[in-house]
C-alpha cells in the first residue's frame, strides 16, 4: 500500500505536521514532515496483508498502523509520544475515536530511558562526528605494513623507511614468531631468492603479517613489531569515515563547516531539546512538543555555541533529570491492560 492508496482508502485516523514545524523550530529552509495513524481495511487486517507502517520514498511522510502506533506508545518511543501530543495547530485531521488515547495514559518512568538515553547516544554520535570533521582520512587505505616497525638503535623506525634506507624489498623478507612475545617477529632477508620467503605481507588487503619457513642456521636481519591492535582500530575508523562521507547530507555538512564550530549543530539542537523534554516529563508529567525556547535552540542550530559549552549543558540537564527522577510521580510503565482494552474497543468500532 502506498501513501496515495492510503489516502484514497479512507482509513487515515490521524494526520499531523511533525518535525521542526511542530517543535516551533522551523526556518525558511525547513521541509514539511507529515506523520499519522491509519487502520487496515478489514479484509487486509484479518487476512495476510497486515502492514505496520507506510512511508514515501523520502521518508518525510510516515503513517503507522493503529496497532503499531499503540505498541510504540507503550514503549514510550519519543517520536510516537510527540505524535500523540502534537500541538493543535499542527493537527490536519484527527478522528474523534482517537481522543481516548491521551498522553496521561502513556507517560511513565520509561521516558527517562527513551528520551534521555537516546539523547546521550546522540551526544556520543556528535563527538564521533566532530572527530570525523576535524580529522579527515585519506581515500587511500593504509595497509598493515604501515603499522609495522623495525627495532633500531634503542628505538624503532617504520618498516617502510627501514626497507627504503637499506634498499630492500618487503617481498624478499621472511618473518618468524618470537616465542613468549606479542606482535614481535624475527625478520630475515633472502637476498638471492633461494628460500621463497612469503614477504612481510602477501598483498595490500592482508589483515596480518605473513610467516615464512626459515632454514636452520639463518640469522635474522632485524626484529619487527606489528601493532595489530592499532591496525584494527584504523580499519574500523576508516570504514566508518567513508560510510559517513557516502551517506552524509552534504548541504547540512557545508552548513556545519560554515559556522566554523565543526560539529553537527542540528543534531546537537535536537539532543538538547530531547533532554529538556525528558526533564519536563519527569518533573511535571507533561510532554511539551511546541518549544517555548525557540531562540535558544535555533542559536544552537546556527552554531553560535561552543561544542564544550553544549556538552556541559547536556551534563547539567542529565543531572537535573536524575535529581527529579527520585521524586517522579509517574508509573513505572503504562497500564498495558488498560491500553489493550482501549485498542480492542477502537477496533471494534472501526470493524463494526
Amino acid at each position: 500500500m502506498t501513501i496515495d492508496e492510503l489516502r484514497n482508502s479512507g482509513c487515515i485516523l490521524l494526520e499531523c505536521i511533525s518535525g521542526s514545524k511542530a517543535y516551533n523550530l522551523d526556518t525558511a529552509s525547513s521541509d514539511t514532515d507529515i506523520k499519522g495513524v491509519f487502520y487496515m481495511p478489514k479484509d487486509m487486517y484479518f487476512g495476510l496483508e497486515y502492514v505496520p507502517q507506510i512511508s514515501n520514498e523520502s521518508n518525510n511522510i510516515v503513517f503507522y498502523e493503529l496497532g503499531r502506533y499503540v505498541e510504540l506508545l507503550l514503549k514510550n518511543n519519543p517520536n510516537i509520544l510527540e505524535l500523540l501530543a502534537t500541538p493543535s495547530n499542527c493537527i490536519l485531521f484527527k478522528n474523534p475515536i482517537l481522543y481516548v488515547l491521551t498522553p496521561e495514559i502513556f507517560l511513565s518512568k520509561l521516558c527517562k530511558e527513551t528520551f534521555a538515553n537516546y539523547a546521550i547516544s546522540q551526544i556520543k554520535k556528535a563527538r564521533g562526528l566532530k572527530k570525523k570533521i576535524n580529522n579527515p582520512m585519506d581515500e587511500k587505505r593504509k595497509t598493515i605494513l604501515d603499522f609495522c616497525f623495525v627495532i633500531q638503535d634503542n628505538g624503532s623506525v617504520p618498516v617502510t623507511k627501514w626497507l627504503d634506507a637499506n634498499g630492500l624489498n618487503q617481498e624478499m623478507c621472511g618473518l618468524s614468531k618470537i616465542p613468549n612475545t606479542k606482535g614481535m617477529y624475527a625478520l630475515y632477508y633472502d637476498l638471492n631468492g633461494r628460500f621463497s620467503y612469503k614477504g612481510i605481507i602477501s598483498d595490500e588487503l592482508s589483515n596480518d603479517v605473513s610467516l615464512s619457513s626459515i632454514p636452520k642456521g639463518e640469522n635474522p636481519r632485524s626484529y619487527l613489531f606489528c601493532n595489530l591492535e592499532s591496525y584494527s582500530v584504523f580499519c574500523k575508523e576508516y570504514r566508518e569515515y567513508w560510510d559517513w562521507i557516502d551517506k552524509r547530507n552534504d548541504a547540512r555538512y557545508q552548513n556545519n563547516l560554515a559556522h566554523g564550530k565543526n560539529y553537527d549543530s542540528k543534531n546537537m539542537m535536537h539532543t538538547i531539546r530531547l533532554l529538556q523534554m525528558a526533564n519536563e516529563i519527569i518533573a511535571d508529567q507533561k510532554i511539551n512538543v511546541w518549544r517555548s525556547n525557540r531562540d535558544e535552540l535555533l542559536s544552537i542550530k546556527s552554531g553560535e555555541m561552543e561544542f564544550q559549552h553544549l556538552m556541559g549543558l547536556g551534563d547539567s540537564l542529565m543531572n537535573e533529570i536524575d535529581q527529579n527522577f527520585s521524586n517522579c510521580l509517574l508509573p513505572e510503565a503504562p497500564d498495558h491492560k488498560l491500553v489493550e482494552r482501549l485498542l480492542v474497543e477502537i477496533r471494534s468500532v472501526l470493524y463494526n
